[in-house]
């Protein structure tokens, strides 16, 4: 008999989430508070809710039998839900509140992280008051990074130099943090850093961390790198699961930064079962750590998951009982370029509830899965929101393919008001990317 998966989240990581269970052959229920066209297809049955109800969602799940559940965004992760779960007795791939706090507080993170010297850490202070905040920002030496604590829909890090021009922007943003309570009450300040961010995504059962391929994500809204930050506006993965400025000394430094904040995190009652996301900066000094997320990223999950061919849901049982084993986890070697179909305005003022006409079977024709996101299903109508819609994913034996493979795909998706950075995966851009990491580090040589 097919295992009984649960999965919570209604976005494209999750549509990428049920697609491996599907293929994997298992029976999903699925919970959503928007209705996902792609995942309500997949699944056998749907419960539109608001994900961070915790009891309606473990009532559900006990009313369908759930073997398993798989936790896709952050917000039910805070809200306990993976511990609520586990005390009904059902496997859960996701983290408990408790470690979960990686993610949902910046400030239990980045302590966590100078307590236990894990390697890749940074210069930070965390405060929950005005005042030193601005008296730490007056009196540091180099840029900062300012984060609300809390979470913010990857949408709330600004950084001096970049979205804060100067001191002054940089020390206006903080107390607008505090006033407006950005991501909840109080700030992290951290130094800048300089380089190429790269992410690693690992399959944790609590002591054994399993690495996926690496995978870069793009955050700026136009081509080139430029406009405001996004939540993701695509991202790429290359056939040797490497990327084209990471080596392999440089993977196996980012993995020890993972390995031992697993470590730590179990040394602080808080042992970790779930997908890690780690977000690094390759910098002169080599991957330091930008942050940790507590499950798989958006688009990221969209890159590696479709290249999984062992069975997902062994890895996610193997994952919830602790039992995880390296033998049993691997990825074809295949590269992907992910591109994002988003409403015209994304990430300043988007358009919203247009109707968006997706051809999935000339997509499959062009070698390339898409994704369903941030959409609803009305009335056999596919409607957008304010943030990304459609994920397209091209797959091939090479970069150069697999983005040729995401674009001709791309033409099958209609609307009247979207946009798609069309640069990511592309040789220039990337050959950009190769070059000033030459140059940076070559600054230390």
């Amino acid at each position: 008999m097919a295992e009984k998966v649960l999965t919570v989240g209604g976005g494209g990581r999750e549509h990428a989430i049920v697609d491996a269970l599907a293929r994997s052959g298992a029976n999903v229920c699925a919970v959503m508070k928007n209705r996902n066209p792609g995942i309500a297809r997949l699944a056998k049955d749907v419960l539109l809710v608001k994900e961070t109800d915790v009891a309606k969602v473990v009532q559900y799940a006990r009313d369908r039998s759930i073997d398993l559940a798989i936790i896709g965004p952050e917000a039910p992760l805070e809200a306990g839900l993976s511990d609520a779960l586990r005390d009904a007795g059902i496997g859960v791939v996701g983290p408990s509140k408790k470690a979960a706090r990686m993610e949902t507080d910046k400030g239990f993170a980045r302590s966590l992280l100078a307590n236990h010297g894990v390697p890749g850490n940074l210069r930070f202070g965390v405060f929950d008051a005005l005042g030193p905040a601005i008296e730490f920002a007056k009196e540091a030496d180099f840029q900062l990074a300012v984060k609300p604590v809390g979470l913010t829909g990857g949408k709330g890090v600004k950084v001096e130099g970049e979205q804060l021009k100067d001191k002054d922007e940089t020390l206006s943003y903080i107390k607008e943090v505090f006033d407006r309570s950005i991501g909840g009450v109080g700030v992290v300040l951290e130094e800048k850093l300089v380089g190429e961010e790269f992410t690693l995504q690992a399959f944790v059962d609590g002591t054994r961390v399993v690495p996926m391929p690496l995978v870069q994500d793009h955050k700026r809204a136009f081509e080139g790198d430029l406009g405001p930050n996004t939540g993701g506006m695509g991202s790429y993965s290359l056939q040797d699961h490497l990327l084209p400025f990471v080596s392999k000394d440089d993977l196996a430094l980012a993995m020890e930064s993972m390995r031992r904040t697993v470590d730590a995190l179990s040394k602080e009652d808080c042992v970790y079962q779930g997908v890690f996301y780690g977000q690094f900066m390759l910098t002169s000094k080599g991957p330091r750590i930008i942050e940790f997320n507590a499950r798989f990223g958006d688009p990221e999950a969209m890159n590696v998951l479709p290249l999984l061919d062992s069975n997902f849901v062994d890895i996610c049982h193997g994952i919830a009982n602790g039992n995880l084993s390296n033998s049993n986890v691997s990825f074809a070697p295949m590269a992907t370029v992910c591109k994002y179909v988003v409403p015209t305005g994304y990430g300043l003022e988007p358009k919203a509830n247009l109707p968006i006409e997706v051809d999935e079977k000339a997509i499959a024709s062009e070698g390339a899965k898409v994704f369903y996101a941030a959409v609803s299903e009305e009335s056999g109508r596919i409607m957008t929101s304010s943030s990304r819609a459609v994920g397209v994913v091209g797959i091939a034996p090479d970069l150069e393919r697999a983005e040729a493979s995401c674009e001709r795909a791309l033409k099958h998706v209609k609307g009247e008001a979207i946009y798609v950075r069309h640069d990511i995966g592309r040789k220039e851009i990337i050959e950009r990317k190769v070059e000033r990491m030459r140059a940076i580090r070559g600054l230390c040589t």
